[in-house]
C-alpha cells in the first residue's frame, strides 16, 4: 500500500562504493572532520533526516559540522548518539582563556533541538545579580555562586571591561537555563555583557582552566516513527548503508546497490516520484509506490 509524503522521499542506500549521491551532486559522507555521521545527521541536503537539514550541515571548506539557527552558526564539537545530545561551541562565548561581549544565543522552535543540562554563567551583569529576573522570577542560583568566584579569577575578565578579581555579584549562575519566547538567551534584556556555558567541571570545581566549555543540546529524531523510518535507517547503517531523502520537488536519478548474502544487485531506476517512500538497504528493497519509470 502506498504511503504518501508531500515533502520528501526517504532512501536507504547501501554504501558500495563508500560515497553515494542521493540529491543532485551531494555525496553523503560518513564523517565530517573528526565526527562520525549517523542518522539523523547527514553531511548535507539529501543526507540523514530532513528535520536536521538545513540546521546541521558539514561546511565544505572547513570540513566542520555546524548548527545554524536564527542567531548564528555554531561549530558542533561532539555528538553522543547514545544519549541523543551534541555540544556546540559558540564563537563569542566566553571561557577562562578568552572573555568577550556575546550576542544572544538562540534555537529555532521548529528545529529538533532543545537545551540540555549545561550550566550557564551570565557575566558582567548589573549588581547585585540576585535581582535579575525573567517575567518576575529570579534566574540566579545562589547555591552555585562559587562558580562565579572561580571564573572571575581568570585574567581574561578584562575583556569584558571588568577589573581583575571583580566582585562576584556581577555574575549569575543561570541553571537550569531557559530561553525566552523568541527561543533566545536574551543577554540584552538581562543587561549582561557576556556568558559562558559549562558542560563539565572535569573534577576541578574551582579551576576554570580545566572546565569543559560548550552548550549541550538534546535532539529528538522520532518524528517519523509512524513510518518506522528510524529503525529502517539504523538497520541500513548497521549493514553498511547511508540514510537519505529526496528534497521537495526533486526528481533524482538513482543508481542503487542492494547487497544480499549471495550477490550484489545493481538497480538502476529512472526518475523516481519524490512524493513517495522508498527504502533500500543491505538485503532489503521496499517500494511503496508504483509511480516510477524504468
Amino acid at each position: 500500500m502506498a504511503i504518501l509524503f508531500s515533502f520528501f522521499t526517504f532512501l536507504l542506500l547501501s554504501l558500495s562504493p563508500p560515497q553515494r549521491t542521493l540529491a543532485g551532486d551531494q555525496s553523503c559522507r560518513p564523517t565530517c572532520g573528526s565526527l562520525k555521521l549517523k542518522y539523523p545527521f547527514g553531511s548535507g541536503c539529501g543526507c540523514g533526516s530532513p528535520r536536521f537539514h538545513p540546521y546541521v550541515t558539514c561546511e565544505p571548506t572547513s570540513n566542520q559540522l555546524t548548527l545554524t539557527t536564527h542567531t548564528g552558526s555554531y561549530p558542533i564539537t561532539s555528538i553522543s548518539y547514545a544519549t541523543s545530545t551534541l555540544t556546540i561551541t559558540p564563537p563569542y562565548m566566553s571561557t577562562c582563556n578568552s572573555m568577550q561581549q556575546s550576542p544572544n544565543l538562540g534555537l529555532d522552535w521548529t528545529s529538533p533541538f532543545q537545551l540540555g543540562p549545561s550550566t550557564f554563567l551570565l557575566l558582567s551583569c548589573p549588581s547585585p545579580t540576585c535581582s535579575l529576573a525573567i517575567n518576575g522570577s529570579p534566574v540566579c542560583d545562589s547555591s552555585s555562586s562559587h562558580l562565579c568566584d572561580s571564573i572571575y579569577t581568570c585574567p581574561s575578565v578584562t575583556g569584558l571591561g571588568l577589573p581583575m578579581f571583580p566582585p562576584s555579584n556581577t555574575c549569575c549562575v543561570y541553571s537550569p537555563a531557559n530561553f525566552n519566547s523568541k527561543g533566545e538567551l536574551d543577554l540584552r534584556s538581562l543587561k549582561c555583557e557576556g556568558y559562558t556555558s559549562i558542560v563539565s567541571l572535569q573534577d576541578y570545581p574551582t579551576d576554570p582552566n580545566q572546565w569543559q566549555y560548550g552548550v549541550l543540546l538534546k535532539y529528538a529524531n522520532g518524528a517519523f516513527d509512524i513510518y518506522d523510518i528510524d529503525n529502517k535507517c539504523n538497520a541500513c547503517e548497521e549493514s553498511g548503508g547511508v540514510c537519505g531523502y529526496a528534497p521537495p520537488g526533486a526528481r533524482d536519478f538513482l543508481e542503487l546497490r542492494v547487497v544480499t548474502d549471495l550477490e550484489e544487485v545493481v538497480l538502476d531506476f529512472g526518475w523516481f516520484n519524490s512524493n513517495h517512500l522508498a527504502a533500500f538497504g543491505a538485503g532489503l528493497l521496499e517500494i511503496s509506490s508504483d509511480e516510477y519509470s524504468l
